[in-house]
């Protein structure tokens, strides 16, 4: 349990503070594209996108740092953009645009990456959809009242919302596309394929700056997100320096020195974008790659303990649940029986696949830029987890710290 629970921990760790950077590489790609686009003598350079992904972090560490009413409202003034702007880009793009047949859209299919078959690349171009499905865990369940009825709603609330508005423009966008290879071949493909359907830079412009708006502002609830699980995890000692980053300040109450090193880790891997155009493929691999293996550690060990009866019906007996040592229980979010082993199983398997092909270089023929590196970082950082684990882990590391709140009568 001890040794699960230790390298469960780094895999999350490795995967949001991946997720959080690549966010953040993203708003500088997108930006860089909108100059080019409205500016077409401008000559885009790796360094200025990098430069850019750091205003992105240094705003959403500003926002982070407020802490207090300002995050909620903030999100939830953005929740209301996000839907807004869905219809904002969709309306004028599928209005204006040349359709494609449905013939065109689900039976025509590539393999720009020159796998053998079609299956592989299928399998290869899977991690782009996978990561869309990254961050679906980021409630922040100690900052949240009834945390174990509020978090899986919003889990299933946010795959219903977002998996239905992105499906919808991912078919509106194969239906609007004119010219696949220019969209493919494009920094980013959907501005692309936007301009394309309206033939108005203004406009393309315009939606893009709402992505960008978007993508920005979604950087500070993610560097939330990442910077108290890095939180959590050294409040267990888990992470070397744990006192440090456990700190929290005193009339804010936010962890100030984890939401730090996120920021400075984010900014760190951005470099990466420094020597190779292919980094964020990299970055995307990494965090793929970290949650996925995170989840389906835990997705194993669930399935495990439903297949030998290990978890309860009932919590009326336990004083203590759900923790380590603790028996463990059924929450009120389940599905009975042999459904839920087959869905167990079914998210095990799908999970494997995902963590493997998300080491995959995205074209057959590998040469020194398209080689993805994210099994280097990957591998060192667990490499050096475990080392740590031995030299000092080992002796201060128990498993998750349970903080008990106790009433006293007068």
């Amino acid at each position: 349990m001890k040794i699960f629970s230790y390298i469960t921990g780094w895999l999350t760790v490795i995967g949001w503070q991946a997720t959080y950077a690549t966010v953040c590489y993203m708003g500088g790609n997108y930006i860089e594209t909108l100059v080019t686009l409205t500016n077409p003598s401008y000559q885009p350079k790796i360094w200025r996108q990098v430069l850019i992904s750091y205003a992105i972090a240094l705003f959403g560490f500003i926002i982070n740092i407020a802490g207090g009413k300002v995050m909620p409202r903030f999100e939830g003034a953005i929740l209301i953009l996000h839907i807004l702007g869905f219809f904002a880009i969709l309306i004028p793009m599928v209005y204006m645009a040349n359709h494609n047949t449905a013939e065109q859209v689900f039976t025509q299919f590539l393999n720009e990456g020159q796998w053998p078959s079609q299956g592989l690349s299928f399998f290869v171009g899977l991690i782009g959809p996978v990561f869309a499905f990254a961050g679906g865990d980021a409630a922040l369940s100690e900052e949240i009242t009834h945390a174990t009825v509020a978090v899986p709603l919003s889990l299933m609330l946010t795959v219903l919302i977002n998996g239905t508005l992105g499906f919808s423009m991912l078919i509106a966008l194969l239906f609007c596309v004119e010219d696949i290879k220019g969209a493919l071949e494009a920094r980013v493909p959907f501005l692309t394929i936007f301009h394309q359907a309206t033939g108005s830079v203004a406009g393309t412009a315009a939606a893009g700056s709402i992505i960008v708006v978007m993508g920005s502002c979604s950087s500070a609830g993610m560097l939330a997100s990442t910077s108290r699980q890095f939180w959590s995890f050294a409040r267990d000692r888990g992470i070397p320096g744990w006192r440090l980053w456990t700190k929290v300040t005193t009339h804010t109450a936010i962890p100030a020195y984890a939401v730090t090193i996120t920021t400075i880790i984010a900014c760190l891997l951005s470099l990466i974008g420094i020597g190779s155009d292919l980094a964020f493929n990299d970055l995307m691999s990494l965090s793929t790659s970290g949650l996925f293996s995170s989840y389906l550690v835990v997705a194993g060990l669930l399935l495990w303990r439903r297949c030998t009866g290990g978890i309860s019906g009932s919590k009326s007996k336990h004083t203590l649940i759900n923790t380590a040592g603790a028996q463990l229980v059924w929450g009120p979010f389940h599905v009975p029986g042999v459904w839920g082993i087959l869905i167990n199983a079914f998210a095990v398997a799908f999970m494997t696949i995902a963590v493997f092909f998300s080491f995959w270089p995205p074209m057959n023929n590998v040469s020194a830029e398209s080689m993805n590196y994210s099994v280097v970082g990957m591998g060192g950082v667990i490499l050096l987890s475990l080392l740590y684990y031995l030299v000092r882990a080992r002796k201060v590391y128990k498993g998750p710290v349970v903080e008990l709140q106790v009433g006293y009568r007068a």
